[in-house]
Formats: structure tokens, C-alpha cells, sequence
């Protein structure tokens, strides 16, 4: 097993450096464009949520139309089994098959436009914008406002 080996604040205090010769309005725009992906793996978290919350109700059904057969409630219970156990949430598709789709069609895009704009405008670094902010932002010399880790 290799030993984690933690990363200096010199070298990540240097990951979110500005590069030489990189303006402000650069800087900027490759903030925005990583924002946007924050927004969508927020979006893309709330597709996990959608797919483990239909798959809990179709359990939840199934378990429903178990206990309206013990109760007697034989065709009840079958319609819920027929229609509804088991049933596409869209046409053709489980919500797996959403969440694969949204990956392959849009995340995976959307991950590889981020990266490539950091890695061709502000040589690859991450959060230069935010580094930038909480430089101005902070209280120099007060507990709590450091620039990096100790």
C-alpha cells in the first residue's frame, strides 16, 4: 500500500496561483466556466437522488401490494404489481438508464470543457478565482483568516 503523502501549502498555495501574463477577465470567465460545473454536479447529484428515491418506492409499492394481498386485497394488490412494480419512469428507461445517459450525453462533456479551459488559460490550476477572493477577503493576522494551513 503506498503512504499518502500530504500536499505542501507552498505547492497548493501555487496550484491556485494566478499564471504570469493571465488577465483578470480570464481568470474570470474560467471561474464562471468552473462554477457552471459545480451547477451541474449539483444537477447531476440530484439525478442520484431522483434515481434511489424511485427505486426505494418501487420497493415501497411492491411491499405495499404485499400487505393489501394479505389483507385480502388480492386485485388491488395485483394492479399495483402489474402497473406500477417494475414500471419505466420515462419511456424506455429506468432511472439508471437517466443517469447513464445524462453522464455519457452531458457530464462527461461538461467535466472535459472545465478541464480543458483551465488546462489551456491558467495552465491547469484549479479555483484561481476563489484564491484570488479569499486573499482580498481575509483578515490578515487573525486566527481563522490564515492564507493556507500551518
Amino acid at each position: 500500500m503506498s503512504e499518502v503523502v500530504p500536499i505542501s501549502t507552498a505547492a497548493s498555495q501555487h496550484r491556485h496561483e494566478r499564471p504570469d501574463g493571465v488577465d483578470d477577465a480570464t481568470v474570470a470567465a474560467v471561474g464562471k466556466v468552473s462554477e457552471a460545473l459545480e451547477w451541474v454536479e449539483r444537477a447531476r447529484g440530484r439525478l442520484y437522488d431522483f434515481h434511489q428515491m424511485m427505486g426505494h418506492a418501487d420497493f415501497l409499492f411492491e411491499a405495499g401490494a404485499d400487505a393489501l394481498a394479505e389483507c385480502g386485497h388480492d386485485g388491488m394488490a395485483e394492479e399495483i404489481r402489474t402497473h406500477l412494480v417494475g414500471r419505466n419512469v420515462i419511456d424506455g428507461r429506468w432511472t439508471f438508464q437517466v443517469v447513464e445517459e445524462f453522464d455519457e450525453l452531458y457530464y462527461d462533456e461538461a467535466r472535459r470543457c472545465d478541464r480543458l479551459a483551465r488546462d489551456e488559460l491558467l495552465e491547469g490550476r484549479s479555483h484561481v478565482y476563489e484564491a484570488e477572493l479569499k486573499e482580498a477577503r481575509r483578515s490578515r493576522g487573525l486566527r481563522g483568516h490564515e492564507a493556507a494551513p500551518a
